[in-house]
């Protein structure tokens, strides 16, 4: 495993540890409103706290940015989601995860993601392969028939137009999962229970090291940015779902 790598992950395994604690203690924590539905608690700001500590440490110089505390996007940089799906957390659900990724020129280069409440830690960097907790881990597929998926939500989006793609995907023959928690969908593609992930807008936070996963276990990722909205999306998956989706969801044919 590449040196740096390994750091990064010292880092979300010293995060994840302080992210469990307050998940036990979640009945006392501050918690406040960004827009409906959109929570931010005192945990997703200690953990981005502590992980940007650690980066600034391990990685001297180089530029942090965080979904809590924001920072400047440049060539490259380091971009955290402390608690991705704090709307799980809160609620008790173990369907949440902390994102890190590595980005230079646009393009995620590095991932690590951490689902503490199911004791997982993936991670990868281009030409690695996936590690699971610390080994490498080839993904595996079993029952490859059932064919599963998630699709992302965004209180931005149209519900029609959400609602169109899920009932297209239905009648392609596929089993349409949400987590509201992208680093959920994104790990658990790369490691075999999905067959992909698809969200029609998202954040770089949300997906920078989940995309380094699914593209390191061997599966196609395709990532477009809105320049006016600067939002970004994702299709990560097998060639068959990404083949059903452009039929579905013609934009993601003009991207790679």
């Amino acid at each position: 495993m590449p040196d740096r790598l390994a750091r990064a992950i010292a880092v979300i395994e010293e995060a994840a540890i302080l992210a469990t604690r307050f998940f036990h203690a979640r009945d006392t924590i501050e918690t406040r409103t960004k827009r409906a539905q959109d929570f931010v608690s005192e945990a997703d700001t200690t953990v981005e706290a502590l992980i940007r500590e650690r980066l600034a440490e391990a990685f001297p110089g180089e530029a942090i940015v965080g979904e809590e505390m924001g920072g400047t996007i440049g060539n490259a940089y380091w971009i955290i989601d402390p608690i991705d799906g704090t709307s799980n957390f809160l609620r008790g659900s173990p369907l949440w995860g902390i994102s890190l990724g590595f980005v230079r020129d646009g393009r995620p280069e590095l991932g690590v993601v951490a689902l503490p409440a199911l004791k997982q830690l993936l991670a990868a960097a281009d030409g690695t392969g996936l590690f699971l907790n610390g080994k490498p881990c080839p993904r595996d597929i079993p029952f490859a028939e059932v064919r599963l998926m998630s699709l992302g939500d965004s209180l931005s989006d149209d519900i029609d137009d959400i609602a169109a793609l899920h009932t297209g995907l239905r009648r392609s023959g596929w089993i349409v999962e949400g987590f509201h928690a992208t680093s959920i969908g994104l790990a658990f593609t790369a490691c075999g229970i999905l067959d992909g992930h698809l969200q029609k807008t998202t954040t770089m936070w949300d997906i920078a090291g989940g995309a380094v996963l699914v593209r390191e276990a061997g599966l196609e990722v395709r990532i477009g940015h809105d320049a006016a909205s600067d939002a970004y999306w994702i299709a990560a998956g097998t060639g068959a779902l990404i083949e059903a989706t452009e039929r579905l969801w013609p934009a993601i044919a003009t991207a790679s």
